[in-house]
């Protein structure tokens, strides 16, 4: 009962479209990560004043790598997604939040955009699933 739960979707044939931009973002903001750590994983997150930027930019990093490979194959897409939408609230509010108090809400809004796109896509996917094309459906197929 519960893997029902966990592997449900619907049988949309577009959600692959949500998945592709979702995943494919998450995996390669996951890698940079660790390419250039000094500016988008630990030394961005130590800049930003977040606790122990080393662990932390480890952690988000790999994270956002196996999440957003998850989300490309539909695999787990509902539970995939959950970290994705906490990683992106705790983006707002470490940086947009300030961005909006200094330069005011538009300013905030044109540097926001890619993060909105991330945590409407991931809720997107929390709610809907991995759709027609994804593991998750052929897994609920051959399992129910």
């Amino acid at each position: 009962m519960m893997k029902n739960r966990v592997l449900n979707t619907d049988s949309s044939k577009t959600t692959i479209l949500i998945r592709l931009m979702v995943g494919a973002v998450f995996l390669s903001e996951g890698i940079q990560k660790f390419l250039f750590a000094d500016i988008l994983g630990a030394g961005r997150f130590a800049k930003i004043g977040l606790p122990s930027p080393e662990f932390l930019g480890s952690f988000v990093g790999v994270s956002e790598i196996i999440c957003g490979t998850l989300v490309l194959i539909g695999l787990l897409t509902r539970p995939a997604s959950i970290p994705l939408i906490i990683i992106m609230l705790v983006a707002f509010a470490t940086t947009k939040s300030e961005v909006l108090a200094e330069k005011g809400f538009w300013e905030m809004m044109h540097g926001s955009r890619t993060d909105w796109a991330m945590l409407l896509g991931s809720i997107f996917l929390l709610i809907k699933g991995g759709g027609m094309w994804s593991a998750d459906k052929s897994l609920s197929k051959n399992g129910a």
